[in-house]
Parts: structure tokens; C-alpha cells; sequence
């Protein structure tokens, strides 16, 4: 085979195995979301580290709280597990994971931190274990990954909410905001509908849509992209928060949803928490708000667009069902953002 012909194959076979994962994902996509079976008091919840490390002294703070709310714990064998970042080896973290769908005891599952990790083993967990045991996978941040693949994949809902780490290691003496971003996992899990009601934003763009919510970190859903586990955002209500990233990589990060198609057919947008990390050098500052970055990057589109969202690496963090349908309704004078049953 000559040089010429072999790049001619190559170049089909690529577009074929491309076209065969766009395939696959526009046909899940249009499968109906199954919701796990909601938790009741004396079910188990897993805890697991499939990303950074973290002992069982620093959750043992969380421990308490769920087992407050009737919950048994099975802590998994990658808590206190530490290699290089990572919450034990890549195989360590792949085979707890996988413990934790395979046990039909186990009705939840709840990621101890976020950090970085998933990436480097979602390929190799058996994440279709889920669909024959349905259970929530709850966390925020590096779980995104989990979110992406599971909902465009598997199409099972998912919680995105606050994980271990972030709870107070006072109940008692915690600030109230706290404190109710953590009882919303407990009313997510246990099958009260979503329903916040949040403070206009100037830069809101009035509107209303009724559809699936999706999203995540955004760093995080960027990487994804091209990947099995990249994010299907057609006909969807996206949110995205970010962290410690400089204007311009956010501006960036915002210019690749665009070009990959994923803000063009949405039927809504939530931005959530967004803490930009403050330039070297101010005479070097972007010169673009976040708000006018995104909003340039949506202005031919019609859909509804919240600001300030309670989500994301901020105490105001709130559960969210991945998967399941919403009502998002952006006025001048509040934004309601509730489940429909």
C-alpha cells in the first residue's frame, strides 16, 4: 500500500470509529433517563475515593451527618489509600469502584473528594455494572467525569453536590448557607424534588425552559470533549462553574463549547460559582468580564441564561440531579429552578 492510500484509510477508518461514537451518542441521548431507586432510612451509602486522597479522620465529620439522617456507611478500601495525588493506584481506585456498584447493599455512592484522578480510569471501570444496580453517584468538580460519561452513556441520573470533604467539621457551629447545601444531598437522595428559588443577576437573559440539566466543571466537560465520555448538550439546560482558572482560559474553555456545537442547541444555560484567578500582571488583564465573555459567545441564540447559580467550589453549593428534567424560569424579578415530577 502506498503512502498516499494508507492516509486515505487511516483518514476513513478515523472518520468511521468518529462517526460511530456520534452515532451511538445521539441514540442514547434520546433514551429515556432511569432514576435510581430513592434512599430510605437504614440503607447503605458507599464512600469512595476514585480521585484525590483523603484519611477517614478528615470525613469523619460527614460520617456523622449522614448516619444522622438514617444512613448506614461502607467506607471504601481506597479511603486512607494514598499514591502520588490519587486516592491509592489507578487499579486500586478502578476495583473500589467497581465494589461499590456490584454491592446491591450498596443504594448510593458518594465520591470522598474531588481533585484529579477519573479521567485516568474511567475507561477501564465497568461502568455498565450501574445499569444492572441503578444507584446514585453523588460529587462535584473532578466527578464531572462521571457525570459526562454516565449521563451520555448509561443515561442514569446522578447528584452533583458537595462531597466529604466539604462538610463542617462542626455541625453545630456551621454557617446555615452550609449547612443547607449539605441537607439538599440529603433531600435529593431522598426523593424530595429540587426547588430553588434565587436573587436576579443584571446580566440574566429572561426566558423559560423545561428540559434535562446536565454540566459540571467546565475545565473538566472541555477535556471531555471528543472522548465516550464527552457531554451530549442538545435540547438540554447546561450549568457550569469553574475555579482558579485566568480570564483568558475560561474565554478559551468558552470559544471550544462553541466551536464543539455544545451551546447552540440548548434549551437553557446556568453559570454557577466562578472564581477567576487574578492576573500576574494588570496591565496584561483580559480586558472581557466573564459575563460579557459569555454572553458573546450566545448572543445568536434565544434560550434563558442565570447568573451567580448556587453551584460550584463555593460554600453555596447545592445538589442538583443530573438527568433529570427541570423548569427554569429567568424573570427580572427571580429565577425558579425546580424538578418536574
Amino acid at each position: 500500500m502506498n503512502r498516499k492510500d494508507f492516509l486515505k484509510n487511516t483518514s476513513l477508518a478515523f472518520g468511521a470509529a468518529a462517526l460511530s461514537i456520534s452515532t451511538k451518542a445521539n441514540t442514547l441521548t434520546r433514551k429515556k433517563i432511569t432514576i435510581p431507586p430513592y434512599l430510605k432510612s437504614g440503607d447503605t451509602i458507599g464512600i469512595t475515593c476514585p480521585a484525590g486522597h483523603i484519611s477517614l479522620e478528615e470525613i469523619q465529620p460527614s460520617l456523622e451527618v449522614m448516619q444522622s439522617w438514617g444512613l448506614k456507611i461502607l467506607i471504601g478500601e481506597t479511603v486512607g489509600k494514598k499514591w502520588g495525588t490519587f486516592g491509592g493506584t489507578d487499579q486500586e481506585r478502578i476495583e473500589d469502584f467497581e465494589k461499590m456498584l456490584r454491592n446491591t447493599n450498596v443504594k448510593a455512592i458518594m465520591c470522598a473528594r474531588g481533585g484529579y484522578g477519573i479521567v485516568r480510569i474511567i475507561n477501564a471501570i465497568n461502568i455498565n455494572l450501574l445499569e444492572e444496580n441503578p444507584k446514585w453517584i453523588i460529587g462535584f468538580s473532578d466527578v464531572t467525569v462521571l457525570h459526562s460519561h454516565i449521563n451520555s452513556n448509561q443515561r442514569i441520573a446522578t447528584i452533583h453536590s458537595k462531597m466529604c470533604n466539604s462538610f463542617p467539621d462542626v455541625w453545630q457551629t456551621a454557617e446555615q448557607l452550609r449547612k443547607d447545601s449539605i441537607i439538599s444531598i440529603q433531600k435529593a437522595l431522598f426523593g424530595e424534588a429540587v426547588n430553588y428559588n434565587i436573587l436576579p443577576n443584571s446580566y440574566n437573559r429572561i426566558g423559560i425552559a423545561d428540559a434535562e440539566v446536565i454540566g459540571g466543571n467546565l475545565r473538566t466537560i472541555e477535556n471531555l470533549a471528543g472522548t465516550i465520555s464527552e457531554i451530549q448538550t442538545k435540547g438540554k439546560i447546561l450549568f457550569l462553574e469553574e475555579v482558579e482558572e485566568p480570564m483568558y482560559n475560561v474565554d478559551r474553555m468558552f470559544w471550544n463549547l462553541k466551536r464543539t456545537g455544545k451551546l447552540a442547541e440548548l434549551k437553557g444555560l446556568i453559570i454557577g460559582g466562578f472564581k477567576i484567578k487574578p492576573d500576574d500582571d494588570p496591565a496584561d488583564a483580559f480586558g472581557l468580564s466573564m459575563y460579557e465573555i459569555i454572553l458573546e459567545k450566545t448572543k445568536e441564540y434565544d434560550y434563558p441564561i442565570c447568573f451567580d447559580f448556587p453551584v460550584g467550589h463555593q460554600v453555596n453549593n447545592f445538589a442538583i440531579k443530573c438527568g433529570v428534567k427541570h423548569h427554569l424560569q429567568v424573570s427580572a424579578s427571580n429565577i425558579v429552578f425546580k424538578e418536574i415530577q
